[in-house]
């Protein structure tokens, strides 16, 4: 994947035959682990986020990459941790652990993107269905700003923190919280009072403050939202205008609720500054990696040949089915061998199959002799 540049998010892979411990740690991408560590042990770091493959870079002594060789720099904005030396969580363990007999699953921070023993989060984490991502101690500690947010999220997830519940001035939305802001009367009777309105307590008027909804009465010439759209107002401000806890724990959160963190100019300088921009992209998720890898693999399900006989007359099409049969059979044969012996395909071999193939199929074409009546 070495010429995507950093990789937005792929499956990587450590090599400790080829970086041992002592080394400086190095990941390696897909198609590496096969074509040029297929005999090596290797580390599965499941996903990375902004990643670009070292293998056979100045990081490696002795093994240059058979798919790209010329590799002679580092990548100076990959991002390493204890899980390039096959190590993981606070405790540092490797898993599976055989000397860990405590039965627990691993959760993938979100932040750092290590993996941490439930047991060792600060508080007991919920049913898997029940939150979508974690966010560990040490990344809550640099991320202070969601402690704001996590005390107002309302679901199962952050009611296992006893955090207080929601406030009147929020609702429930989409599975996630949805935050409104109260205006003052002041300030009502403010705007009011320059667009030359008079307070009218009629019913209507009642029912849009119960829900802290915009006026939008045809008598007035100053609707409010048009004041709300030209001062935006920042989301964690008001949150943190509000009393809420902060613990020494992890957090788990529900699905959608990176579309609830605030993206006023403020905010987003923060993101930067912390280095969590990618907070707010929800196509940074795992989930909508897996769900990506889940329509590519539907959309490699559709048989192509089926729509290229929708294209051909009768008799072409008992031409490339007999074809199409030849093939599958001798490839199916050579491939079996490869299984058998437990070796790894690779792309020379499946280029010598081709080009043998293609001759026999020479051959007997030339052997054949064609007569008119």
């Amino acid at each position: 994947s070495l010429p995507q540049g950093a990789v937005k998010r792929q499956a990587l892979y450590a090599c400790s035959t080829c970086t041992p411990p002592g080394a400086e740690p190095a990941g390696i991408c897909l198609a590496c682990s096969y074509e040029c560590h297929g005999t090596h042990r290797l580390f599965e770091l499941y996903t990375k986020r902004n990643f670009r493959c070292d293998c056979g870079n100045s990081k490696f002594k002795n093994l240059q990459c058979k798919l790209l060789p010329e590799k002679g720099k580092v990548n100076a904005g990959n991002k390493y941790n204890d899980n390039f030396y096959g190590l993981y969580c606070t405790c540092k363990r490797p898993y599976p652990d055989p000397e860990d007999e405590i039965p627990d699953e691993m959760i993938q921070c979100i932040v750092c993107e290590d993996w941490f023993h439930g047991r060792h989060l600060g508080a007991v984490p919920p049913e898997s269905g029940d939150f979508h991502e974690m966010v560990c101690q040490a990344c809550m500690k640099h991320c202070h700003f969601l402690w704001a947010y996590a005390s107002q999220l309302a679901g199962k997830a952050n009611q296992i923190l006893n955090f207080p519940p929601l406030t009147k001035v929020n609702s429930l939305e989409d599975e996630g919280i949805v935050l409104k802001v109260e205006e003052s009367e002041e300030k009502k009777k403010e705007i009011k009072k320059e667009c030359g309105v008079e307070h009218q307590d009629t019913k209507e008027e009642k029912q849009t403050e119960q829900f802290n909804e915009p006026s939008t009465s045809s008598g007035s010439a100053c609707p409010e939202v048009v004041t709300k759209s030209e001062e935006p107002v920042c989301k964690l401000k008001e949150l943190q205008s509000k009393p809420f806890l902060k613990k020494d724990t992890a957090t788990f959160w529900p699905s959608n609720w990176r579309s609830k963190l605030c993206t006023c100019e403020d905010c987003l300088k923060m993101y930067s500054d912390l280095e969590v921009q990618f907070l707010t992209d929800e196509c940074d998720t795992v989930l909508a990696y897996e769900n990506k890898g889940t329509s590519d693999q539907e959309t490699e399900r559709r048989d192509p040949l089926m729509d290229t006989l929708n294209s051909m007359n009768r008799v072409q099409q008992v031409e490339l089915i007999c074809e199409y049969n030849d093939l599958k059979t001798e490839l199916t044969d050579y491939l079996r061998r490869f299984a058998d012996e437990g070796t790894v395909v690779k792309r020379e071999d499946i280029q010598h199959f081709f080009e043998e193939f293609q001759s026999r199929k020479r051959r007997r074409t030339n052997r054949m002799q064609y007569y008119c009546s």
